[in-house]
């Protein structure tokens, strides 16, 4: 709400009181004069200077800035352009340093192509000189160890020990074949990283060419052209981190498959007294386990003998208790019937000599701790008496367990070392 409603406005004149619109009478005002007035002259014309003034400055402004901006844009070109020939230096010192990399590998991957040439001709005039050594002894024992019975029949150290050897035996048979497969599989791999590293090699050689093309071209040539057209004119769409990864990633590679190769040799060399070390270490590894096994079925087996030797002598000792037990209990008998008569005298007495004396709280006391011992000699005698029982199962445990032992040391000791000594490793 402004003073035009309820206030004093001034016009030309008196001031005029108004209040509400509908109080109002209508004022006509007369039209402006189509003059100015002195002081709106002079206010125009220092508005002019002063715009004036503003747009020269301004003027001079750009055409420093103007000025400024040709220095520097032309030192940036000479900058840019300088930095750009040096980088493409740099990129094709790069280039060539990765391309002789690259060379240096595929040189060794020729001389290890030519290397494991001859030795795959070894492998193969090899191939069928070693043959099964003791398969069928080894076999034969772990059947014969199976006629093992009760507890003895377990998977001990010996029968890991009897696989280990078998397991030897058929790898020894099959070890020059799969190595001719490894060493084919080897070849194969270097002769397709010499592919790639001569296809790489190919295009680093077209990327020298064109940066070296690019470097002598000069601003002031006359085949240059501008591009106009609205693609992107950088088709680029492989980073230097990606290009760099591919590239080592080759070399890398390249360097892992000569790497992985070179040991194929070493191997080739000794694989015939490696697997006849083998052979002779499962060999005596085996021996020793069942001489270990065969020493501790003794000592199990001489345990055995003497606690069954302990356990006789304790069911005789047992019986002995037992017939003692049932003595004291037949001598308690007499000695309960006694207490029970003399207390049935004395409860046959009349009137107030039917007295509680001590002489009946002795007897009382008496028939209880007859009764009291009566019934510890028979709890006794059944414990005896399920022990004796015990004793006797024990007995026969042990007895089954000693003949299980001496089945056991026939087998290992007799079948299996008989067998055993038959066999032989030679070279090959």
């Amino acid at each position: 709400m402004t003073d035009t409603q309820f206030g004093v406005r001034h016009y030309i004149g008196a001031p005029v009181a108004i209040t509400r619109l509908a109080e109002q009478n209508i004022v006509c005002m007369p039209p402006r004069s189509a003059k100015f007035t002195l002081e709106e002259w002079r206010m125009s014309n220092e508005q002019r200077c002063r715009n004036t003034e503003d747009q020269q400055q301004l003027a001079d402004r750009i055409i420093g800035e103007s000025e400024r901006i040709r220095e520097e844009t032309a030192e940036r070109a000479a900058i840019m352009k300088a930095t750009t020939d040096r980088r493409i230096e740099e990129r094709i010192g790069d280039v060539e340093f990765i391309k002789k990399e690259l060379e240096i590998q595929r040189k060794e991957i020729c001389l290890e192509l030519e290397a494991l040439s001859m030795y795959k001709t070894r492998l193969q005039d090899c191939l069928a000189s070693l043959q099964i050594n003791a398969l069928t002894i080894c076999r034969k024992c772990l059947v014969l160890r199976d006629g093992r019975i009760g507890i003895d029949l377990v998977v001990d150290d010996v029968e890991h020990a009897l696989q280990q050897e078998i397991t030897a035996i058929l790898g020894g048979q099959s070890l020059l074949k799969r190595t001719l497969e490894q060493l084919n599989e080897q070849m194969r791999r270097l002769r397709s990283t010499r592919y790639l590293l001569d296809r790489d090699l190919q295009y680093k050689q077209g990327a020298i060419d064109s940066d070296t093309g690019s470097l002598s071209l000069k601003p002031t040539d006359l085949c240059l052209s501008v591009y106009e057209g609205y693609a992107n004119l950088d088709p680029a769409s492989i980073s230097a981190e990606e290009y760099n990864a591919v590239s080592n990633k080759n070399i890398q590679q390249a360097a892992r498959e000569v790497t992985s190769a070179r040991p194929i040799r070493v191997f080739i060399d000794t694989l015939l007294n490696q697997v006849i070390d083998d052979l002779w270490t499962a060999f005596n590894k085996c021996n020793h386990e069942f001489n270990e096994r065969i020493k501790q079925t003794k000592i199990a087996k001489e345990k055995l003998e003497d606690m069954h030797r302990e356990t006789t002598e304790k069911i005789s000792k047992m019986q002995h208790n037992i017939l003692q037990l049932q003595k004291a209990l037949s001598d308690k008998e007499g000695n309960v019937g006694l207490a029970h008569t003399r207390l049935g005298r004395r409860a046959q007495r009349i009137s107030a000599e039917l007295v509680r004396d001590p002489p009946g709280q002795s007897l009382f006391y008496e028939c209880e701790m007859l009764r009291y011992s009566v019934g510890q000699l028979q709890q006794m005698l059944q414990e005896a008496t399920a022990s004796l029982r015990y004793l006797l199962q024990t007995q026969l445990q042990l007895e089954e367990d000693i003949n299980v032992k001496m089945n056991t040391l026939k087998i290992d000791e007799v079948d299996c070392m008989t067998l055993r000594a038959t066999m032989d490793y030679h070279a090959y």
